[in-house]
């Protein structure tokens, strides 16, 4: 079938699974370029040249693909970058800024605040606020929390000792409580 022009009719590919395998490929390759290097400037024609596809093309399909236009992932990867070394260092907000790509730190702010909900120093102050909450919790307690639960291991050497006596493996299947066939062991 042909349009009006006498060309071929083409499909635009609407979801992730209407993209051919070999484009999706590409795309991905160019979505690990961007994830290596999140602090480079990754323009569309250089992502499309990785891909070996046309710009359009390929700013359509890796929006399809992956559910963000490519501009707007490189934003997203260098925020979640930026919140890794907020998080995880006492860098200056500046540095972090300039080290995650960002030119401008007012753009910076805005876009982190966009993404996270909070500026960058309201989010380095609140995770501040979580290691001193949790620094006055007695190192006792957080012991205790932090113990493996022992119980399962306990059941599943009642269910070996069981299976031990009885000479043969237990095929019945254990139910929701953990006893085999549904009925408690007496040890």
């Amino acid at each position: 079938m042909g349009k009006a022009g006498g060309g071929p009719t083409r499909q635009v590919a609407t979801s992730f699974v209407d993209l051919e395998p070999q484009l999706l490929r590409r795309l991905l390759r160019a979505k690990d370029r961007i994830d290596a290097a999140s602090h480079e400037d990754w323009p569309i024609p250089r992502l499309a040249q990785v891909a070996h596809v046309s710009e359009a093309h390929f700013a359509r399909s890796f929006r399809v693909a992956f559910g963000l236009p490519p501009h707007r992932y490189l934003l997203t990867r260098r925020i979640e970058r930026a919140t890794a070394l907020l998080r995880d260092t006492d860098w200056p907000i500046t540095d972090i800024a300039f080290q995650t790509g960002w030119r401008s730190l007012g753009t910076f702010g805005r876009i982190f605040r966009d993404i996270n909900g909070v500026s960058p120093g309201e989010f380095r102050a609140a995770i501040e606020r979580e290691r001193d909450a949790l620094a006055a919790v007695p190192h006792c307690v957080l012991s205790a929390a932090h113990r493996p639960d022992l119980s399962a291991a306990v059941s599943e050497k009642r269910r070996q000792a069981q299976r031990a006596t009885k000479g043969s493996p237990n095929t019945e299947r254990d139910d929701e409580s953990g006893h085999p066939g549904g009925r408690p062991v007496r040890a």
